[in-house]
């Protein structure tokens, strides 16, 4: 019966997409296949969209194709920490609840394999609330403070936590779709020698 603001739904005036890339090239299809992703849901929606970027290739796509980019975030590195995305969590918080954004979606590069990295886009808010919960799951809690107080504590570590899981598994699929690229581009180059080689002789 608490209504939080980050829970709070709303008839979408404007969408925003948090849009996660990798900085540098070399991973095959991965950075063309997100663009791609994104660029097809820009493309169907009748309500206006902005996009926060992060990473270089996703704002180079956007800046490319005159997207309204609202904010650009770049250089989180192989290793990124809680910290770095605090401020990407804190932008997309604030236009929810300020009413600059109706709905915030997240898209990234999901790890399935070491050779499957699939495009995703979720909601991320309005955080919905599970509606089905099994009677296995069912307990009491018993709250030192008020309700309002623990959901002010807890969802916006829930959206952190939802972008900082996006992240991680962008750089692991970055890192496998580089991997798997390089390792082609080493058999084809051995294939070629071989091929010129036999020639030669």
């Amino acid at each position: 019966e608490v209504t939080h603001p980050l829970m709070r739904r709303r008839a979408p005036q404007r969408i925003e997409v948090v849009h996660i890339t990798p900085d540098r090239g070399l991973t095959g299809g991965l950075n063309s296949n997100l663009n791609r992703h994104t660029g097809q849901y820009l493309l169907r929606q009748q309500t206006p969209v902005s996009v926060v970027t992060v990473g270089r290739k996703g704002r180079d796509f956007m800046v490319r194709y005159g997207r309204d980019v609202r904010a650009v975030f770049t250089d989180l590195g192989d290793r990124p920490r809680v910290a770095d995305i605090l401020p990407i969590a804190q932008l997309v918080m604030d236009d929810y609840s300020s009413g600059f954004a109706d709905q915030v979606y997240v898209v990234y590069s999901q790890f399935v394999s070491v050779t499957i990295q699939r495009p995703v886009m979720e909601r991320l808010l309005p955080v919905e609330p599970t509606t089905e919960v099994k009677a296995t799951q069912l307990s009491g809690y018993i709250y030192e403070t008020d309700i309002p107080g623990v959901l002010d504590a807890l969802l916006p570590r829930f959206v952190e936590m939802e972008l900082y899981h996006a992240l991680l598994e962008s750089v692991a699929s970055e890192q496998a779709a580089r991997m798997v690229a390089m390792r082609n581009a080493t058999d084809n180059a051995q294939q070629v020698l071989e091929d010129l080689t036999l020639a030669l002789n």
